[in-house]
């Protein structure tokens, strides 16, 4: 391997407040977007991803003015989503200052608008944002269900089937976040990583469960190019991302 391996802080954010929580649930504020962008900016992030947590949910446009401010704090990529729905909104996120956009509920209802965004500015600016969870009310070949709505809505839909469609239609990259481990802090769910690695080749970003530098190795070895994490930043010492590159670094990986 010799690409290094992406270290990203997400903001999940809900009517213009960073707020976290366990399985999507129980958010509890952790601050001012456009303050943590840019402490995470000068603490050594290689991306930042804003996601706009209840905008599919509720049936809303992005926060675009947020956007914009957090983007004028940055000189790192940012990619944001929530309430992504078809071109115009991946337009107009890009002209408020998302350097990529992540859609989730809408390909899901509507697969089709991956290959229209993607036709119209390239498969390097969409993020498939794949919610999954394990499953046994409704059986799905992998074990793995996606989700909607913020992890609300279970959809009978197989993750690993629904990532590999989504790659062949085009979109640049794929982050994938576990519903069981999100919050939890007892580190990421390796066989899901693993599993949806060995179906498809455009880089995976690992998401759900890091709780301390040791849990981010274990992610790149299952497969992930890029690590994405919360509380453990939100929450954490202020070196946390240091502590993390360097965790990552001597397990044998490059890093930034």
């Amino acid at each position: 391997m010799s690409v290094a391996i992406r270290v990203i802080p997400c903001l999940d954010v809900d009517a213009g407040r960073v707020v976290k929580g366990v399985n999507f649930e129980g958010l509890r504020d952790a601050g001012d977007p456009v303050e943590l962008a840019h402490r995470y900016d000068r603490a050594g992030a290689d991306e930042l991803t804003f996601l706009d947590v209840t905008a599919s949910s509720g049936n809303r446009e992005t926060t675009f003015d947020v956007v914009a401010r957090t983007a004028e704090e940055v000189f790192i990529p940012l990619t944001v989503g929530g309430g992504v729905r078809e071109v115009a909104d991946v337009d107009k996120l890009l002209r408020f200052g998302a350097d990529k956009a992540s859609i989730n509920t809408a390909a899901v209802v509507r697969p089709d608008v991956i290959d229209e965004i993607a036709r119209h500015f390239g498969s390097q600016v969409l993020v498939l944002s794949l919610d999954a969870r394990r499953t046994k009310d409704s059986p799905v070949p992998s074990g793995f269900e996606v989700t909607t709505h913020g992890g609300r809505k279970g959809t009978g839909i197989d993750a690993v089937q629904w990532a590999r469609e989504a790659a062949d239609r085009g979109v640049g990259e794929i982050l994938l976040n576990s519903i069981d481990a999100d919050g939890t802090k007892e580190g990421f769910d390796l066989e899901m990583i693993r599993t949806v690695r060995a179906a498809v080749k455009v880089p995976l970003i690992a998401s759900g469960g890091a709780g301390k530098p040791e849990h981010f190795p274990p992610a790149v070895e299952a497969g992930a190019d890029a690590v994405l994490a919360a509380s453990v930043f939100h929450f954490g010492p202020d070196d946390a991302i240091a502590q993390v590159k360097k965790a990552i670094r001597e397990a044998g990986y490059p890093v930034r």
